[in-house]
């Protein structure tokens, strides 16, 4: 996925039990979706902490946040439950969205750190990678966001 890409639809089971699709999400604004690899580890935790606690500044600039493991719904539930996030994290087990994003590692390995800023056309504004710098990921996706609400 790249920019100017359109955005695979998903709906996919968040850690309440409920269904999220991605264009149930875009009529509320521009998603900014976060793959991690795994729940309740350290940089997971990191990064899913930053973009809780810059949660003004998406709201600010109309943006939903997503995130997105193929850690099992309980697990998922456990992990939001521990750091009191205001956001959907979503359960793809089978890692079929992660393929369709290209952020599918092979076999048994866990998916890539990765995220994706969709405007509400579903076109890709930016795709954002690092694994190693977790704040990157909610940084830049407002410096897209913020860009956007300027031209």
């Amino acid at each position: 996925m790249r920019e100017g890409d359109l955005a695979p639809e998903f709906s996919l089971e968040r850690e309440d039990g409920s269904i999220v699709s991605l264009t149930d999400e875009l009529a509320k604004g521009p998603v900014v979706l976060f793959f991690y690899p795994r729940a309740m580890t350290a940089g997971c935790t990191a990064e899913s902490c930053h973009f809780r606690d810059l949660a003004k500044e998406f709201a600010d600039l109309g943006a939903i946040r997503l995130g997105i493991s193929a850690d099992p719904v309980d697990r998922q539930k456990a992990f939001s439950a521990k750091h009191g996030f205001d956001y959907p994290l979503l359960s793809d087990p089978d890692r079929k969205v992660a393929a369709a994003y290209g952020v599918k590692r092979p076999g048994p390995l866990f998916n890539r750190r990765a995220t994706f800023v969709i405007d509400t056309d579903r076109r890709v504004l930016a795709a954002i990678s690092s694994e190693v710098n977790m704040a990157k990921h909610a940084d830049e996706a407002l410096r897209v966001l913020a860009r956007r609400g300027l031209s």
